[in-house]
């Protein structure tokens, strides 16, 4: 009898113990533990009513004795069955390498799963767990968000037992089933809502979400904040605390490339679940001897809708990106920029300009020395053809009228083959080797239809804007047009290159995931041709299907053999000038969304501040060389942001201020601004020409003076931009086509504009107006009768400078019709003032 009363005993016990529960609650999350024989397992996870995905609760520890090996010892291949990464691609092996060790894919060390031992309710809003090893001991304090309902904080701590190498892994609070995926995003490396059939494409180029629970660097996680969205529409969210990461620049040299943080989209064992590992397994910082501690804490987000919204939570209520916009001062104007540069292009000297014979043809460009195939130092290119014509135009300079625009053009006429054969139409390349006289790609001999719309149909598109009578250029933009035609498949694609000798088609393991149908649309727009506007719309059609809906980008620089770069946020402005052609919000959606996904290649992380740095021996404060704010030229695993940060080229900045208009969200202004404002330590004060990656700091235009044209023109097109959206559309001028390759920044100057119902032509007057506050732009604009000037406020409270204009007559504030005299000026934040001299 006492046997059996024993036994009922522990049975009660048994039953007692794992009904046993703790509950933490608001009026959003409704969080429930309940102990069981493994441990205080995670029962219940709401949001609202809204069960969320499998609760389970289970903690990853990963430990090893010795250092893991840092050399990849796994072999991957291409979609088309041939060995990954091609050894032509040289910038890229050694990033796979660092992709592919044991430590990046997940598979080093010993992991340890459990769940915790011991829980305790410390209030309504807060609970700790614990648990003990031989390893180590932990602590787990669970915090609910008392600002944010749908977050929840959480602390580990660990003291180690034993000497080894330690990292300790957000718990998987839930597990998400692979076929209840709605989207999910790493920001700065992928996003997507199917998992990847190739890891080469998953994981070297962000198409699909990868296959393995493999972790993801500092440098290139945009925003610190993975997010899967299910097919209910509750998105879920890791988000480490501000800080955890590396500071890419400590003290005085470039950390660029440390590595403290991992994130990753699965948890060890392979599961669907958001997770943090801190510190990162090999790492210095994972090196611990007994009694040393881990300590991190992190949140859960959860809210109702889609990732984007759990994006924009991170990056502007955890990480304070528009609260770090107050930082942001200039030491000279955008304006003065544009002004001194001018000058800068006019210098042979200085800005490499060349002169060279081609075929009996004078053909004129500038050196680029950055890495081309077959070059010895002799490659020459130009930029941007709608800064150049819209500069000579605006200014009336004749030394570009007369020694530039004639060589440049002709170096367009050289580039296009106009013989018959396979290529005829197409562009032969984007380089001129002077020494062998030839045209050639980046990096091989191959022509693609990329290159056709770039360096043909957008380059004479955009000449033509302000050449129109010029029939030479409309009989060569009808024969490149032609030629997309034929290279457009019966669905709406286009290859991604052709092989100049066998014309067999080239990069088959990927697709062209690119604007190429852009081309087509310059030619309806310039020869009006109906056929060309219903071809251009069935490749926007297949791109939307195949690219924007499902997160799946290729880029355009071939030296990274495509990784996925700014042709991204160009693909947006591409399918808004379809919208504004065609009236059908389908592209209008599909522009927004794009622009949405390139926003997570905008780095929000780490948080600046003004902590003083050292950069090559000069005083900087922390937000000056801040990477927060900049855009990737390509991220991911294989980009060149992982080695030289992102870029000062902010094409994007114009057409953000535009998605800002269209839609209201304020992300896209708020970094609009902060890639355009302050940037003034990475500018050459000689030249006012900034340096193109970030980890240079100041080096000017370096081995790219050709980027100094980009430079006018993405910087034209940002401060327009602001002018049409601060004024209402009073302020409005005509935008032309974008320019080839690095973005979506357009032309103008080309066809008057209107300024409050008044015509008018923009001008580059220098000299015409003086001001001596940097954050005040000023934008110039004439017709017969009047002379306009257009203040621009690029912060966010009001300033104040002397505003000195040197013509003659009556000045006019045109809002408010009042007469200005003296020479003060104030604008309130982010304001705009017009005046007008008559």
């Amino acid at each position: 009898m006492k046997k059996i009363n024993l036994v009922i005993i522990c049975l009660l016990y048994s039953l007692w113990a794992h009904t046993q529960t703790i509950t933490l609650a608001n009026r959003q999350l409704h969080i429930v533990w309940q102990q069981a024989k493994e441990g205080w397992k995670l029962k219940e996870l709401r949001l609202g009513n809204q069960p969320v995905a499998n609760p389970s609760g289970e903690y990853t520890l990963l430990y090893a004795t010795d250092k893991p090996a840092d050399i990849a010892d796994v072999h991957f291949e291409r979609a088309d069955g041939k060995p990954w990464p091609d050894t032509a691609y040289h910038y890229q092996i050694n990033a796979w390498k660092q992709a592919t060790t044991p430590v990046a894919l997940n598979t080093a060390g010993e992991a340890i799963h459990f769940y915790p031992s011991g829980a305790k309710q410390l209030s309504p809003t807060a609970v700790v767990f614990t648990w003990t090893s031989a390893l180590a001991v932990m602590t787990a304090t669970w915090t609910l968000d008392d600002q944010y309902e749908g977050d929840v904080r959480v602390n580990l701590q660990l003291q180690c037992k034993k000497a080894g190498y330690y990292s300790l892994a957000s718990p998987t609070a839930v597990v998400i089933d692979k076929q209840d995926v709605s989207w999910a995003v790493m920001p700065g490396y992928f996003q997507g809502n199917e998992f990847g059939q190739n890891m080469v494409n998953s994981y070297a180029y962000g198409q699909g979400i990868p296959a393995m629970p493999v972790l993801y660097r500092e440098r290139c996680a945009s925003t610190f904040c993975p997010v899967i969205t299910t097919k209910e529409q509750v998105s879920f969210a890791v988000i480490p605390d501000p800080g955890l990461g590396r500071d890419p620049w400590e003290a005085d040299h470039n950390t660029h490339q440390v590595w403290q943080l991992a994130l990753s989209h699965m948890n060890r064992k392979g599961q669907l679940a958001p997770t943090v590992y801190y510190p990162v397994l090999g790492e210095p910082a994972s090196l611990k001897k007994q009694g040393d501690k881990i300590d991190y804490g992190y949140r859960y987000s959860l809210q109702k809708g889609e990732w984007y919204t759990l994006l924009t939570h991170a990056v502007n209520d955890i990480y304070g990106f528009k609260n770090a916009l107050s930082l942001r001062r200039n030491k000279q104007s955008l304006t003065s920029r544009v002004a001194h540069m001018h000058h800068y292009l006019l210098d042979r000297k200085t800005s490499l300009w060349n002169i060279v014979d081609f075929n009996g043809l004078s053909i004129g460009g500038q050196s680029y020395l950055g890495g081309v195939v077959g070059s010895k130092g002799d490659a020459i290119k130009n930029a941007d053809y709608g800064a150049m014509w819209m500069l000579a135009r605006t200014s009336g300079d004749q030394f570009l009228k007369d020694s530039v625009l004639p060589y440049a053009l002709n170096f367009k006429l050289a580039q296009q083959q106009t013989g018959p054969g396979f290529f005829q139409g197409a562009a032969t390349g984007q380089y001129y080797l002077s020494k062998r006289k030839m045209f050639t790609e980046e990096w091989g001999e191959f022509v693609e239809p990329i290159s056709l719309t770039y360096y043909v149909m957008l380059d004479i598109g955009n000449i033509l804007l302000f050449e129109p009578d010029n029939d030479t250029l409309k009989q060569r933009l009808a024969l490149g047009a032609s030629q997309l035609l034929r290279w457009q498949k019966p669905d709406g694609s286009w290859e991604v290159a052709y092989d100049r000798d066998s014309h067999a088609p080239l990069f088959t393991d990927i697709e062209d995931l690119r604007p190429t149908f852009y081309g087509l649309m310059v030619a309806y727009r310039i020869l009006k041709d109906p056929q060309y506007l219903q071809a251009a719309m069935r490749g926007a059609d297949w791109f939307i299907e195949h690219a924007v809906n499902k997160g799946h980008f290729i880029g355009v620089c071939g030296d990274a053999r495509y990784a996925p770069d700014f042709a991204t946020a160009q693909s947006a402005q591409a399918l808004l000038d379809l919208y504004d052609l065609t009236h059908d919000k389908k592209y209008r959606d599909a522009a927004i969304r794009t622009g949405r996904m390139y926003l997570t290649s905008i780095y929000t992380q780490p948080v600046p501040d003004r902590k003083i740095k050292t950069v090559k021996g000069v005083a900087r404060e922390d937000w000056q060389i801040s990477q927060a704010g900049l855009s990737f030229e390509h991220g991911g695993i294989i980009g060149s942001a992982n080695g030289a940060g992102p870029i000062m080229l902010c094409s994007h900045a114009g057409m953000f201020v535009r998605l800002f208009q269209l839609t209201g969200d304020s992300l896209f202004i708020e970094m609009a601004r902060a890639a355009a404002i302050g940037r003034d330590a990475f500018v050459d004060p000689a030249t006012s020409v900034a340096t193109y990656y970030w980890n240079a700091m100041n080096k000017g235009a370096g081995p790219y003076p050709h980027h100094a044209w980009w430079q006018i023109g993405w910087i034209t097109d940002y401060l327009l931009s602001e002018a049409q959206l601060r004024s209402g559309n009073q302020v409005v001028f005509p935008r032309g086509f974008v320019t080839p390759k690095v973005g979506p920044h357009e032309s103008y100057g080309f066809a008057p504009g209107k300024i409050y119902g008044q015509d008018a032509q923009l001008i580059a007057q220098e000299g015409l107006v003086e001001c001596d506050h940097p954050d005040i732009e000023y934008i110039l604009a004439k017709n017969e009768k009047s002379t306009f000037v257009i203040l621009l406020n690029d912060v966010g409270e009001e300033v104040k400078g002397q505003l000195k204009i040197n013509a003659k007559g009556q000045v006019t504030d045109l809002v408010t019709g009042r007469r200005v005299s003296g020479t003060d000026v104030a604008l309130e934040a982010y304001g705009i003032k017009v005046l007008m001299i008559q």
